[in-house]
């Protein structure tokens, strides 16, 4: 991965500052400070006088997400902002030359990529089936363990009501019909397995790195979708193997030689490569890196949302939001916490000691009323170790979503659990923690559930035109596209706020991991 500080980086970059380095903090907290500056200048000025930002974003965070809640106007105004200000911070680099990715996008729009698609060969999965603790749940066994997640308080009602409806539907899941672009088509929460398992055309951006493709064409295989991969084009406009004029690869190892297209330096290429899908399709963002590559990504990601939508009226967006973030979320979420904090017994009075050390705080200190009367809580689950550059990166997501669905675009956008994913199990502090996590009410998921589940979700945003999803559906609050349909682990219901025990999760896991 490319050195995001660098200053002759090629690609989509951070913005050079007066002394010609590229700094990741300054930039995220002046893209934070100029998306509230309009709704509050009070919060901007308290974000441009945080002088270190890396310790302290969250409180400024928070402070966005409770006036994003407050209206309509106030969401729209914050998301515009926003994204106006990263378009503008951020830039793309060629041939020693900076621009914006929007003017690079206009430059840069001759083809890069020709296309191989790969079929599967195996017949269509016809029913909803989700792996689980080494078992495959479905029908009744798969509906009893959504209704035990909900009981449980680990997911929502309307988790719970979605996935009911996907099992009540499963015509729903023959997706012969779709065509779906995926922006990290590789990527171990993106859910490009399930999506072939139910007959979906793959249109994949990912890596030129051939066991990312080996990977994908393999899956494809053995199943009923087919996978459309770019394949680069050499100097002279051409395709690495050519017959006739027509594509023609001896084998899948000669095609995993060749595909794949690098996201942030290939970004304009990437949107022409798109834009050749004839038919309405959904465009979804699921690329990740560790660090600021992320926030890179993220940019890099949108400014093709943003040129795509700007020219096509038959896109759907889809993204997946992390449990580690701030959400508004339902005053029952509140209450039940309230009632777990007070049901806590002996444990309660062993604990109070350390709340002087900010451990064992209550998950909710207090709630809050927005203008329209409605009563609402703020849930914190930011893990600081994840950093500024990450919760950038997926409010840049946020900020589209919420702009997008406003303007009349479908915008499918689900809430994942906690999951053990590589990033995680890499970062000792976090695997342990995540080890740790059950004995304080919240269950962390393996990869393979979390992404069948947020798959079945996208399956049921796409086919339920009361889902949230669709821009006529109304909400409540503007922040509900985040809340509703929410699998958040048990994080927003638990009794205790995640950081204040965070650190005792981790020595639990360090500790049972060693038993």
């Amino acid at each position: 991965m490319p050195d995001p500080h660098a200053v002759n980086v090629d690609g989509v970059c951070f913005p050079l500052g007066g002394d010609d380095r590229r700094s990741t903090s300054a930039t995220g907290r002046a893209i934070f400070a100029d998306s509230i500056r309009a709704v509050d200048p009070a919060i901007a000025a308290r974000i441009e006088h945080t002088r270190d930002w890396r310790k302290g974003y969250i409180a400024p965070l928070r402070d966005i997400v409770l006036a994003a809640a407050q209206s309509t106007n106030n969401a729209l105004s914050i998301s515009r902002h926003g994204l106006a200000s990263t378009d503008q911070r951020f830039a793309f680099r060629r041939n020693g030359h900076e621009a914006s990715l929007r003017e690079a996008i206009r430059e840069f729009d001759t083809p890069g990529f020709a296309s191989v698609t790969v079929r599967g060969r195996s017949a269509r999965d016809e029913d909803l089936s989700v792996p689980y603790k080494g078992q495959r749940l479905f029908g009744d066994d798969l509906r009893r363990q959504v209704d035990s997640w909900v009981d449980r308080g680990i997911a929502e009602p309307s988790f719970g009501a979605a996935i009911h409806l996907v099992l009540d539907n499963p015509d729903w899941l023959d997706l012969r019909d779709i065509d779906i672009a995926l922006l990290g088509a590789g990527a171990e929460m993106a859910p490009t397995r399930s999506l072939l398992r139910w007959g979906a055309r793959v249109h994949a951006i990912d890596l030129p790195r051939p066991a990312i493709w080996e990977h994908l064409t393999s899956i494809t295989r053995s199943t009923a979708g087919t996978l459309r991969i770019p394949i680069p084009l050499n100097k002279d406009g051409q395709p690495p193997f050519v017959v006739g004029g027509d594509v023609h690869p001896d084998d899948d190892a000669t095609i995993c030689s060749a595909a794949g297209a690098d996201l942030l330096t290939q970004t304009p290429e990437v949107r022409t490569w798109l834009a050749e899908i004839e038919q309405p399709f959904i465009l979804g963002t699921y690329a990740y890196a560790d660090g600021a590559i992320h926030a890179l990504l993220s940019v890099a990601s949108d400014a093709i949302v943003s040129s795509l939508i700007s020219e096509r009226d038959d896109l759907t967006l889809a993204f997946l939001a992390t449990p580690t973030d701030v959400f508004v979320v339902p005053i029952e979420c509140v209450e039940e916490s309230r009632r777990r904090w007070d049901n806590r017994g002996i444990g309660g009075l062993l604990q109070a000691p350390l709340r002087i050390a900010r451990q064992f705080e209550p998950n909710y200190s207090t709630t809050y009323t927005t203008l329209a009367g409605q009563h609402i809580g703020l849930n914190d689950s930011i893990i600081p170790q994840q950093g500024p550059n990450y919760i950038l990166a997926k409010r840049i997501q946020r900020w589209r979503a919420l702009v997008a669905r406003a303007e009349g675009v479908p915008v499918s956008l689900n809430l994942a659990p906690a999951t053990r994913t590589r990033s995680v199990v890499r970062n000792r502090a976090l695997a342990a923690a995540y080890a740790g996590a059950d004995k304080f009410g919240v269950e962390v998921f393996d990869p393979s559930t979390s992404t069948t589940l947020m798959a079945a979700m996208l399956v049921h945003d796409l086919r339920n035109p009361a889902s949230p999803a669709n821009p006529a559906t109304e909400l409540t609050n503007p922040m509900d596209l985040f809340a509703r349909g929410a699998n958040h682990g048990g994080l927003w219901r638990a009794a205790y706020a995640p950081r204040s025990v965070l650190g005792i999760a981790a020595l639990l896991g360090m500790f049972e991991s060693r038993a």
